[in-house]
């Protein structure tokens, strides 16, 4: 693909057929959505990966992205080494607009990746995923829920539920309890992350494909939203 990504490996097909077999909830959320459509990042090393993922980490999308080409354009447009990471002074992470935690961290994932921590590509694909984020989480910055996405979207592992993730518990909510998209959110409408556990044992070995649903789900609640306002709207004027 042009863009460097590429489609999950396993069988889609194997997989929603069987989310809608074991949860008929989870098949009527599929039916709305459509087409399973993950795309992988294929071109970046574990290092570059997790690099971005702590610079976009509690910051909004735009002001991510800016301050990761700045970083970028200070290397040459280009992802560094780790080692080179590790040589350039302080001032210059820091001109690019990471914080100091941010520059904190990012340094020591290059010290990891250096003496072996976080692994190569070729080695971190034949761990388990409790091994990833195990080795992941030694990382300043990274904890479960960073690695959790690093397995999910960059190695493409089939069966992994972040059930810290926000979007995952609202996603839950809508679509398995009693959370409607007009309501507004308060924290106890969010479903915890035992609820979802249980339920998602139905789900083995397809949890990855039932979470990024569940995000989706978030969406059409979105658009659900929008439409009834402007139906509210419409009413209004013909009054």
């Amino acid at each position: 693909m042009a863009d460097g990504r590429r489609a999950v490996r396993y069988d889609h097909a194997e997989a929603l057929s069987h989310l809608a077999a074991a949860d008929a909830k989870l098949g009527a959320l599929i039916s709305r959505v459509g087409p399973y459509t993950l795309r992988l990042q294929s071109t970046h090393s574990p290092f570059e990966a997790l690099l971005e993922s702590i610079i976009y980490q509690q910051l909004h999308g735009k002001a991510a992205a800016a301050i990761l080409a700045r970083l970028l354009t200070t290397f040459g447009d280009m992802h560094p080494s780790p080692e080179l990471l590790l040589r350039v002074p302080e001032s210059q992470l820091r001109g690019a607009g990471l914080s100091a935690a941010k520059t904190a961290a990012i340094r020591d994932l290059a010290a990891k990746t250096v003496d072996g921590t976080v692994p190569t590509l070729a080695r971190i694909r034949r761990m388990s995923d409790e091994e990833v984020i195990a080795r992941l989480s030694a990382v300043r910055g990274i904890g479960t829920w960073t690695a959790e996405m690093f397995l999910i979207f960059r190695l493409g592992r089939p069966d992994v539920l972040p059930v810290t993730d926000f979007g995952v518990r609202k996603g839950f909510a809508l679509t398995f309890q009693k959370l409607k998209p007009h309501h507004k959110l308060t924290p106890d409408l969010l479903a915890t992350p035992a609820q979802i556990e249980r339920r998602a044992e139905k789900w083995r070995p397809w949890r990855s494909v039932a979470s990024w649903y569940l995000w989706r789900a978030n969406d059409l609640a979105k658009a659900d939203l929008l439409e009834r306002r402007a139906a509210q709207k419409l009413k209004l004027q013909q009054k």
